[in-house]
């Protein structure tokens, strides 16, 4: 059975119409994404407005881990808004509940939750933690790292786009190397497990850039945006043991990484981390407009009352799904499929990689998979823009969503949700090979 049906051109009709109008009245700042115009999701497929169906390898930038719209969730969404939209920070059943499921699945040396309505909104409020339990103001972060758009969270992200053009950038970040293996000038992933090299250029940033008032860093197991770049296996263990030897605070974003993604609920779990705040996002709701931070019971008594109240945080019709989402992935052992699944994906891609001249790289680890696109394979010269633009439309025009994300925006992210199937696997990468040996 195929899942795939794309009738019209892309965009279709109705599509384009509907872009036309919408350019006429909101002001275009998106980034790059095929001609469709969304109408409803079910699991893994999505439909536009002109009956056209792709199977999603976007999750909707890794959200909709559960598949869209699962009939469990929408249903106590549906309860929630016809009892009670919001009530700022004064406590609602669906909130406890929250909690309680969060904190029940939450790695087993944290001891509180705070729920946030952006993955940003958790990072900036994970900084300030950081900061205020130390009585310090440094932060260490790491290039093409990516925390959000807010203030403090780009300031602490490694990408320029972010930050360009709003002049001086919130003071006090420290920036390190993020070390993966494909673009890996300085040979950092080969010197582990002790990764001696990497550490010895790490202690000549601190002293050269650090004052004296280092709080923490804070660092993404994968980089996202950066480009779905993985660290050497063992080299977070070894961060790890390196901050707890310096006295500073250790923060894991698994904002993208976190519930199932990378075939553990939590990412800290492959190393067996111990991070001392989590920042979460994204899958937390699946849709729903929460985030959240773990962290252990010390470092949140750095805040008193009324100093990480948020307007919209742990609203009830959010909170109402936290619960639900954590049933749906232990019921469907959707953690489980995340593992079995990335690896039938990533093989694939990796035997792809083979046969198409214009695929530099596959990386992963679970359902989160890059595809970097390269001019030629030899030099690793960055595809262009024009390239990944074509990759993005033509597998559109067959029926598959696909999004890129990089430093020289040339990986191809392959996130579909963790309820996909081998089925699934197999028609969407049938077609992402296709589209990759055209360029």
């Amino acid at each position: 059975m195929k899942h795939s049906c794309v009738k019209t051109a892309i965009p279709g009709p109705k599509s384009a119409a509907l872009i036309n109008e919408w350019h006429q009245y909101e002001y275009d700042a998106c980034g790059y994404q095929a001609s469709v115009v969304w109408d409803r999701g079910e699991d893994c497929i999505i439909t536009d407005v002109d009956g056209n169906k792709f199977i999603d390898w976007t999750s909707g930038v890794l959200v909709t881990n559960v598949g869209h719209c699962h009939p469990k969730m929408v249903k106590a969404m549906q309860d929630a808004v016809g009892k009670l939209i919001n009530s700022y920070e004064c406590p609602t059943e669906y909130r406890v509940k929250a909690a309680k499921a969060l904190m029940e699945v939450a790695p087993k040396h944290m001891g509180k939750c705070f729920f946030f309505s952006t993955g940003a909104e958790a990072t900036e409020v994970a900084m300030r933690i950081m900061k205020r339990r130390t009585g310090k103001f440094e932060i260490l972060c790491f290039e093409t790292g990516f925390h959000g758009k807010t203030a403090m969270a780009a300031a602490a992200g490694g990408l320029s786009g972010p930050k360009k053009g709003f002049g001086p950038t919130v003071p006090g970040v420290i920036r390190a190397i993020y070390p993966s293996a494909y673009r890996d000038e300085l040979g950092f992933c080969d010197d582990g497990p002790d990764f001696k090299k990497y550490f010895n250029y790490l202690e000549s940033v601190i002293a050269a850039n650090s004052v004296g008032s280092l709080a923490g860093l804070i660092i993404e197991p994968y980089q996202g945006s950066g480009g779905f770049n993985f660290p050497p296996k063992g080299w977070l263990k070894a961060l790890e043991k390196w901050a707890r030897a310096k006295g500073i605070l250790f923060t894991l974003d698994e904002v993208q990484a976190g519930y199932g993604r990378t075939g553990t609920m939590f990412a800290c779990e492959h190393e067996g981390l111990t991070p001392d705040l989590i920042t979460l996002g994204k899958g937390i709701g699946c849709g729903a407009s929460i985030s959240a931070v773990i962290g252990t019971e010390d470092v949140f008594h750095a805040f008193g009352r009324g100093e990480m109240s948020s307007t919209l945080g742990g609203n009830p019709v959010a909170t109402s799904v936290v619960p639900v989402i954590l049933d749906i992935i232990k019921e469907q052992k959707l953690v489980e499929n995340s593992a079995k699944m990335g690896e039938y994906l990533k093989a694939k891609l990796m035997a792809m990689k083979d046969r198409c001249p214009k695929v530099g790289d596959v990386r992963g680890m679970g359902l989160i998979v890059g595809v970097e696109f390269v001019q030629d394979k030899a030099t690793k010269e960055p595809a262009t823009a024009e390239m990944i633009h074509a990759v993005i439309d033509r597998c559109a025009a067959k029926g598959l969503l696909v999004g890129s994300v990089g430093r020289y925006g040339n990986v191809i992210r392959v996130a579909p949700p963790l309820t996909v199937t081998k089925e699934l696997i197999d028609e969407s990468c049938e077609i992402f090979e296709e589209v990759a040996k055209s360029l």
